[in-house]
């Protein structure tokens, strides 16, 4: 089966990976883009294991209220650098684990990369953080953050 630029299309929006990384794996799943979509999530996760080691000196606090003011978080995610922290990956990134820290009150850095994502229970936080990783090609690290509670 040829692979169709509308196929390309779709992924590249659906998964933000490279153009030739997701017209590779639509070839080698026969336009499969559910085998494709694993693939890359794979390929993605392997990236970010081979960046783990490199220095994450830069990135951003992220800020949550919850509504009604009576929890609040404020975490420090960091990447490589000053680009990548402004990219819509890695600012969705810190928003969603500060609503997970919110809702989830981990104690920890460890214990919240051990947990579901609340958005995808099957997968677990560190997943979903070396996900992120892998599509933006630099090491992510959940630096610290602090969860306040009325």
């Amino acid at each position: 089966m040829a692979v169709t630029t509308e196929q390309i299309k779709k992924l590249r929006e659906e998964t933000q990976a490279p153009v030739m990384a997701i017209k590779n794996a639509l070839k080698e799943t026969g336009g499969d883009e559910e085998a494709a979509k694993e693939i890359l999530r794979e390929k993605a996760l392997a990236r970010a294991e081979e960046k783990k080691e490199r220095e994450a000196a830069d990135g951003m606090v992220f800020s949550y209220i919850h509504q009604g003011g009576k929890v609040g978080v404020l975490l420090d995610l960091r990447c490589e650098t000053d680009f990548v922290a402004r990219t819509e990956d890695f600012q969705k990134l810190g928003r969603e684990l500060a609503l997970q820290i919110a809702s989830m009150d981990p104690e920890r850095v460890e214990d919240l990369l051990k947990q579901d994502y609340i958005r995808e229970p099957d997968k677990k936080i560190s997943e979903v953080v070396k996900e992120v990783a892998g599509t933006v090609g630099e090491n992510i690290k959940v630096e610290r953050f602090t969860r306040y509670a009325l």
